[in-house]
């Protein structure tokens, strides 16, 4: 998978929540010809959090249309019972949130043993206390700066302390996960993103905003912005 440094260009993740869902493979090789590094997949069940988006067969069907990994933000509780399939369908990095299981731990190893990459999640409310107890176990830490739902929310400012309090706790323990952020970003704010310690960006409608002819454009905006 696509490492970063402190001086390279974030990570870009176009989230397909923001997609035309009646071509979702159209959409995911778009996105690799305009320069995305990674394809962000927001799961959620209806219950952890208000909407219903896309399940395993979803990502199954849509695993051969790129080579480029699948990142794959599971918003379901219980998580544990979903990681097998998710990776099973092609899931790179699986995320989960410290509030959908009862063990983070057993989560984050089970992800491991399957061979993908763990995350944790932080939704703007949720202290990153368990991510200092947990911090040897994380490939990714993903910072929401908006309350996952729901595509085109505003960038909630105050969570760049919260991105800056990550990094400081991953420089301490010598991670070298990468963190993330997702909600609201957008060239205007990308920049401060990743000056707080940012190395990778989950954008959706940024990015799909003008339809596949402006991908590549939107994508080399962030980059810009981020540089």
């Amino acid at each position: 998978m696509t490492q970063t440094s402190a001086t390279a260009a974030p990570l870009i993740c176009p989230s397909i929540l923001a997609s035309d869902f009646s071509k979702l493979g159209e959409e995911i090789r778009a996105l690799e010809t305009a320069g995305a590094d990674w394809i962000h997949v927001d799961v959620m069940d209806g219950h952890f959090v208000p909407n219903l988006t896309i399940g395993p067969d979803v990502v199954k069907a849509l695993r051969p249309h790129t080579s480029l990994p699948f990142d794959v933000h599971l918003m379901v509780a219980p998580v544990d019972n979903w990681l097998e399939a998710f990776r099973a369908a092609g899931a790179d990095v699986m995320s989960v949130h410290p509030e959908s299981g009862p063990h983070v731990h057993r989560t984050l190893g089970q992800i491991r043993q399957l061979g993908a990459k763990a995350g944790l999640v932080f939704n703007p409310a949720t202290p990153l206390s368990v991510l200092e107890e947990a911090v040897e176990l994380v490939d990714l830490v993903l910072i929401m700066s908006v309350n996952p739902g729901f595509g085109g929310q505003k960038f909630i400012e105050t969570s760049l302390r919260k991105i800056e309090r990550a990094r400081a706790i991953l420089d301490r323990a010598g991670s070298k996960a990468h963190l993330q952020v997702d909600g609201g970003v957008v060239a205007a704010n990308a920049g401060a993103c990743v000056a707080a310690g940012a190395d990778a960006l989950v954008a959706g409608s940024f990015v799909f905003k003008g339809g596949p002819d402006a991908y590549a454009a939107n994508i080399q905006a962030l980059k810009a912005a981020a540089a």
